[in-house]
């Protein structure tokens, strides 16, 4: 069932004669049809630079008034670019949690706004297209027009929509407060640049997502263009390229990526001894590690849940940093960054055991159905056993409180993301790290 209809006329100019007739019939076409479930109704209109909306919709009035029915559930949306005004409805769409929508427009708009939603939805939203002069009866409202398979545009009319997306969400302000990274003082500024991410000083709106997530999912609502205008942001805050930025394909394993070499399909580790190359891990619960051999300079990044955890990926990034440029052991640091805490996180008693066999004391009540795990602890033990130096890794364990980056991601709703608290539309830190040029 429809949620929402996008009336799309903002290819049309506003002095056009008939346009108010031509909303006033899809309209009532809408109303007719959706008798029993009203749907949101959004009419798109282009808003000319100088010009007020006020304006525009005054013009539209007319059209508007007489649809008792839609009152409170129809808005007039208007903008000076497509990617403003479709963006601007999406917001409305995700304040109601609304997510299959008819689009109802000229034909020779079809192509170009399935451009605009491919990039600014995701595969959460559902879409139906329309043409907008084939409203007239029910039968037409309940049928989509085929959509003329095989049609593409021209890639340099792709390449300008990409353009107006993305000037659109430079220009949005960061929510939140500024964009803060988290660093460790074990780390070597002089030769790294590396940090941790918090939740703020990004464009995500979504409450779960806002501000500064950094991962898209088809099962998310954030989609892509904003995930890479947040990364965007903080490459220019903390220093480094986004265009030489990789970050790991988490499988919650131990598989390990050598940058240069063939690249695995999923892996939750990653290792460079290239400059400028940034590497990162993901983390919204699970552990962001960092590593870092300042004396034979190479670096490394993993991510860490909890079967990631029992699969020993941190000390398979340090195996992979040893055996691909002969860093050694006792050199090499390791830095854990904000996740889970043992206050918060609990699993299945059978999962418990096999954080038991490691140290007893990575579990608390161990006897319930569900006993609280540290993934921290069982992460240090683990890197310990392989050769790192206790006092080459820093986590929570750390004594100078004021130092302390591994902070418990479901503790801290305003600093942070986190699965174990937000549930399915969680947004998500990092950690990264690069080699200074």
């Amino acid at each position: 069932m429809v949620e929402s209809v996008l009336i799309d006329l903002f290819s049309l100019p506003a002095n056009l004669q008939n346009i108010q007739g031509l909303l006033h019939n899809t309209l009532e076409t809408i109303e007719k049809c959706s008798s029993i479930h009203a749907p949101c109704v959004y009419v798109m209109c282009c808003q000319k630079q100088g010009s007020e909306r006020k304006g525009e919709q005054e013009f539209l009035l007319p059209a508007l008034r007489v649809f008792q029915s839609l009152k409170g559930r129809l808005e007039v949306v208007c903008a000076q670019t497509t990617a403003a005004a479709l963006y601007t409805i999406k917001q409305r769409l995700d304040e109601k949690d609304l997510s299959i929508i008819k689009v109802i427009l000229p034909t020779l708009r079809k192509d170009l706004m399935k451009v605009y939603v491919d990039h600014l939805f995701t595969a959460v939203y559902q879409f139906e297209f329309e043409d907008l002069h084939m409203v007239s009866d029910c039968e037409n409202q309940q049928v989509s027009e085929p959509q003329h398979e095989g049609q593409t545009l021209p890639s340099q009319d792709v390449a300008l929509i990409r353009s107006e997306i993305q000037m659109y969400l430079e220009s949005l302000p960061s929510l939140k407060g500024e964009l803060t990274i988290l660093r460790s003082s074990l780390i070597p500024d002089d030769i790294f640049l590396h940090g941790f991410t918090t939740r703020t000083g990004g464009i995500s709106y979504i409450p779960t997502l806002s501000s500064c997530n950094l991962f898209s999912s088809s099962k998310r609502r954030d989609p892509q263009v904003v995930v890479k205008e947040n990364l965007r942001r903080l490459a220019n805050a903390a220093g480094f390229n986004p265009e030489a930025f990789h970050r790991v394909k988490t499988d919650h394993a131990n598989a390990v990526c050598i940058m240069g070499k063939s690249e695995p399909d999923n892996y939750d580790g990653i290792v460079t001894n290239q400059k400028g190359v940034t590497l990162a891990a993901p983390g919204a619960d699970c552990i962001p590690v960092l590593f870092a051999d300042p004396v034979r300079k190479a670096c490394g990044a993993a991510h860490s849940g909890w079967k990631g955890t029992l699969l020993e990926v941190s000390m398979a990034t340090v195996n992979a940093m040893v055996s691909e440029y002969g860093c050694n052991m006792k050199d090499i640091l390791v830095v854990l960054g904000p996740s889970v805490g043992p206050c918060c996180y609990k699993l299945p008693h059978e999962s418990a055991k096999e954080f038991h066999r490691i140290d007893p004391k990575c579990v608390r009540l161990f006897d319930s159905a569900s006993p609280y795990i540290d993934i921290r602890r069982a992460t240090r033990i683990l890197l310990e056993r392989g050769g790192i130096l206790p006092e080459n890794i820093q986590d929570d364990s750390i004594t100078d409180q004021n130092q302390n980056i591994t902070f418990c991601t479901a503790c801290h709703p305003d600093k942070f993301y986190s699965h174990f608290r937000d549930g399915t539309n969680f947004g998500t830190q990092i950690g990264f790290i690069s080699i200074k040029d």
